[in-house]
Order: C-alpha cells, then structure tokens, then sequence
C-alpha cells in the first residue's frame, strides 16, 4: 500500500470528523501522551515533525494555522514543544500539510522495533475516551500485504528472506510467540508488536495454544 497524500479515516486510525475550537482559543491542544516514553519526548518529536513538514511545504506558520483551522499562536506553541496537541489538531495539521497522521507522531523506524502493549505514541480525543497509537506509518511508494496468522506450540516456522527492502510487522492478538530475526527473535504477548527486516532469515514460533497474530508485509 502506498504513502497517501491525504489521510484518511479507517476504523482503526482516529477520527477526523472535527477540531477543538477550545484548544485554539486558550492555546492549550488537548492531550497527547506516551506511556512509555514520557509526554515530553512524544511532543518534541511532533513539534520537529510539524517544523519538517511545513518547512517541506514551503508554507509560513500563519498559512499553514489559517488552513488548518488553528490559531497562529497555538501553532507557535506546537513548533516550539510547549503545545500539547490532540488527535483532532495533528489530524487538522495532517490534512494542512498533506501528509498522513502518521508521519506527525511516528518516529524514524530502526532496523527491529518492539512495541510492547501499553507503550508507544498515543495521542487522545478530547471528545471520547480514545486513544490511537500509530505502531509504523508507510513509507511512501510501499505496498502492504496483511495476514492472519493461527499458531500452535511445535515447530518453528522458519522463513527465507523476502525479496530485498522487505519489512514484516507483527502484532500478537493472543497467546504468545518468538519472533524476528533467525539470530534474534524476541518474545512478544497480546498488544505486542515488532517490526524487522524481511529480507534476512526470520522465524515464527508459538509458544502458547491458540496463538493469534497479525504481519503485515511491506514491499518498497
């Protein structure tokens, strides 16, 4: 699946049907939070990743806040890490920029990462108890295969390389597994999550019944 240009909304991402006009007028923009990392880290990432894109786009602080329906103050806020943004403001600025949700929050991926259930970059709706955690974002001119995986205790499911720039994403929905590298795996529960190089040896092994998973292929 390619890197679109407009986000768009999908039952698993966040919503994109508003904007707080609250958060504009009192400079604060909501509740954005990360359980593992602190909130600081996660808003300095999104204050540089909001600086990148418009800095890209070419396109002034006042420009950029005037199409994204935010005041100009509130974006001085974000772009300088004191601003605390919602999914309803990083989605507005997303659409602003023309870029994915994703690409405001997540960070440059390493070579293996693990996300642990819990952690990650969560960003909150101020209009319901909701939460959305972006796990990878696509790379652009990528496409992405999704399969549902069903795995018992036994044999490792041990896997050739992919074709090259291969990279799988797996997310444990029940049981538990080791997963990864040959050389490497790591051992992931329900809300885990890894991604890694499918272009090296990589293995699959449940080691609970009933083991539930989710790998997403991603081919540049």
């Amino acid at each position: 699946m390619s890197d679109q240009s407009t986000p768009t909304t999908d039952s698993g991402g966040p919503d994109d049907s508003g904007r707080s006009s609250s958060s504009d007028s009192s400079g604060s923009t909501g509740s954005t939070g990360s359980s593992a990392n602190g909130g600081g880290e996660l808003i300095g990432q999104i204050a540089a990743s909001i600086r990148r894109e418009r800095e890209r786009s070419g396109l002034s602080m006042a420009e950029l806040a005037r199409r994204a329906g935010i005041a100009k103050s509130t974006l001085s806020q974000l772009e300088s890490g004191a601003g605390n943004p919602s999914v309803e403001t990083l989605w507005a600025l997303g659409v602003a920029l023309n870029v994915p949700f994703s690409r405001l929050v997540d960070p440059p991926r390493p070579a293996v990462k693990v996300i642990r259930a819990g952690e990650g970059p969560a960003t909150h709706s101020e209009r319901a108890d909701y939460a959305a955690t972006v796990l990878s974002s696509c790379p652009p001119n990528a496409r992405r295969d999704i399969y549902r995986i069903e795995a018992q205790p036994g044999e490792t499911r041990a896997s050739d390389p992919h074709m090259p720039g291969t990279v799988e994403h797996v997310l444990i929905g029940a049981g538990r597994a080791l997963v990864g590298p040959t050389e490497a795996p790591v051992e992931l529960g329900p809300g885990d999550y890894v991604s890694y190089p499918g272009d090296t040896p990589h293995v699959f092994r449940a080691l609970a019944p009933d083991t539930l998973a989710v790998i997403v292929m991603e081919h540049i």
